[in-house]
């Protein structure tokens, strides 16, 4: 596929039609241009919303939406592997970028699958929007409150690890109605991030991924009309929107940490070359043999999305979370035995590895974390519901 040179003004999220360059360069000469930035930033814990600006710019954050909506047409392949050349150069940006990212793919698989999609992927494009995910905090019983008015509901909540709040135009959330006529049910609703009422409590500080914005968004009296609300499912049970969207974001989450692995390997190897100690090889031999297992179980996930075309089962959903939870290990492994390879240079902070050490280890909370996964993998294998 074609997209815009990098160097080329266009419409932001419209990319030009006659350009050669791939989605893994044009993310690689964004990186490169991020580079500089991403050591003061982790520092200060703060995210760039100057690698936002040229994200969209450069049509990455619409990249994933089909053409006749005028986006960049990326298949769900080529989304992961900009975030993993992303993540390469700038794991945080990645890694945020992934949330937004997923939000729209999964609007992809709707559209894919029948349903009208249309209002989101033309914000991403239009506006161009960024989306910023609450699902990591609200899973099956969501937080919050909401209550019934003319036209829609008043709503009220906190939202912590919301990643890229700060930089994001449209929040997709979820709300808890304990007071529904039906019993408990939760909203799904997509919220300006500009609305009245919406604010950001900074709280994100944290071990690694420090410069994701991940913080608190705080809902106040908020008003959603009925238009907003995609969704209103029973509270605290399993349903099966949740099979479909773990199916279109883990893979291209666990692609951005895959690039973290990346980037650890190629130090490692950078710096082994020459040495002659037994021990620095059987190192390397390890470190390679961990990342070969996350890059063949990260290819599995993104070819068994089929393009966004996977059904939507508890099979695939218990699928692509046991292969996350084996991806998880991997990377780590991957960037802890790049870290023994190197000896004590690696665990300096003068040296990216303690960053990239210290970025890997968010794969960990995403959803779900292994314990949960293996009963969840355990209870669909027993035919049971995912949860019990």
């Amino acid at each position: 596929m074609t997209i815009t040179e990098i160097e080329t003004p266009v419409p932001a999220g419209r990319p030009a039609p006659n350009s050669e360059r791939s989605w893994t360069d044009l993310a690689r000469l964004v990186g490169l241009d991020l580079e500089a930035d991403v050591g003061a930033n982790d520092a200060a814990g703060t995210i760039s919303s100057d690698a936002f600006t040229r994200l969209r710019d450069a049509g990455i954050t619409s990249a994933l939406v089909p053409t006749e909506f005028g986006g960049g047409g990326a298949t769900y392949a080529e989304m992961g592997a900009i975030l993993r050349e992303l993540a390469f150069h700038d794991p945080s940006t990645a890694v945020a970028l992934s949330m937004h990212s997923h939000l729209v793919a999964f609007q992809v698989w709707r559209h894919r699958h029948g349903m009208d999609a249309e209002a989101v992927f033309r914000k991403v494009v239009d506006g161009p929007a960024v989306l910023v995910s609450t699902g990591a905090s609200d899973w099956m019983s969501s937080n919050g409150t909401a209550v019934r008015v003319d036209g829609g509901y008043r709503v009220s909540a906190r939202k912590p690890n919301s990643s890229g709040c700060e930089v994001g135009n449209v929040l997709a959330t979820s709300i808890r109605w304990d007071d529904a006529p039906d019993g408990p049910q939760v909203l799904h609703c997509s919220i300006p991030l500009a609305a009245d009422g919406v604010s950001i409590d900074f709280t994100w500080d944290t071990l690694g991924l420090r410069a994701t914005g991940s913080h608190t968004v705080v809902l106040d009296n908020v008003f959603v009309p009925d238009a907003a609300v995609s969704l209103m499912r029973p509270a605290d049970v399993w349903h099966p929107v949740w099979n479909a969207i773990l199916g279109a974001a883990l893979p291209l989450i666990m692609s951005a940490y895959l690039g973290i692995a990346d980037a650890a390997v190629d130090i490692a190897v950078g710096r082994a070359v020459g040495r002659t100690e037994p021990h620095v090889h059987q190192l390397l031999g390890e470190m390679l043999d961990a990342h070969t297992i996350a890059s063949d179980v990260v290819a599995a996930m993104l070819e068994s999305a089929d393009d966004l075309r996977f059904d939507n089962t508890d099979q695939h959903g218990s699928r692509t979370l046991c292969r996350k939870t084996v991806a998880v290990e991997a990377v780590i492994d991957t960037v802890r035995l790049a870290i023994e390879t190197t000896g004590g240079a690696g665990y300096a902070r003068s040296s990216d590895l303690e960053r990239l050490f210290r970025d890997v280890h968010g794969a960990m909370f995403h959803p779900l974390p292994r314990a949960k996964q293996t009963q969840f993998t355990g209870r669909v294998a027993a035919g049971l519901s995912p949860i019990a």
